[in-house]
């Protein structure tokens, strides 16, 4: 998987699992750079990173800015996109319908204009890597709307590959991963959570960012590999 002088984008990259692929990224020789709404976070993350890696402000909702980002950036290789908000998982009658169509805003419509925007700057081998979650397939209880927007973004996935060729388009639906997104569950449960997890996956352990940054590497390099969902979850799809 080597990436040497290929340069990576990681919309979303300065926390959790973005900030975990563009560490992996850079280690294998990519010229990163991380992007994010908020200054203060791409600047904690550009500190982390190698020399010569960039970050740039940029709200993945914002039409504008996003055509920005790509614009200014200029040619590049690979685009993974890990901007996300907290997971909304509760009961259908307590969630508003402005939240259940607020969910989509990042995760998907984010996801959509990232495409738009970067499929004119990617060099030739380049790739798209979005991201689901396996809610989309084994949706869990209060999920009526983390399952619908993880189940748009791989038919989203599965369509680019197919208009965006012979860019690669895939995506990686991850399990169980200890990231800032479960922070608006309570650490009480969040911890009960992770507990029973570890417990009962096949695998015995629930997912570290590092995980799917593997993951994302893979895709980047594997020239084969088109309208994919790779799941990373541990075997939970299994139980």
């Amino acid at each position: 998987m080597d990436l040497t002088d290929r340069r990576v984008i990681v919309l979303g990259g300065t926390s959790g699992i973005g900030l975990a692929t563009a560490l992996a990224a850079a280690g294998r020789g990519a010229l990163v750079t991380v992007a994010s709404s908020r200054r203060d976070t791409v600047e904690a993350a550009v500190k982390t990173l190698p020399p010569g890696s960039r970050g740039v402000v940029c709200d993945a909702r914002d039409e504008k800015d996003v055509q920005r980002l790509f614009a200014e950036t200029g040619p590049f290789d690979h685009l993974v996109f890990t901007a996300g908000d907290s997971l909304l998982l509760d009961r259908i009658e307590a969630i508003t319908s402005s939240d259940a169509r607020g969910a989509f805003e990042i995760r998907f419509w984010g996801a959509w204009l990232a495409a738009k925007y970067a499929k004119e700057h990617l060099r030739p081998g380049g790739s798209i890597i979005l991201s689901s979650g396996i809610a989309a397939g084994r949706p869990p209880s209060g999920g009526s709307v983390v399952a619908p927007v993880c189940a748009a973004v791989e038919a989203l996935t599965r369509a680019l590959a197919v208009e965006l060729a012979p860019i690669r388009v895939n995506a990686v639906a991850a399990g169980m991963v200890d990231t800032d997104l479960w922070a608006d569950v309570p650490a009480a449960a969040r911890a009960a959570i992770f507990a029973e997890a570890r417990r009962t996956l096949p695998a015995r352990t629930t997912g570290e960012p590092a995980d799917i940054a593997e993951a994302h590497l893979h895709l980047m390099t594997a020239r084969f590999t088109t309208g994919t969902v790779l799941t990373i979850d541990g075997g939970a799809t299994l139980t």
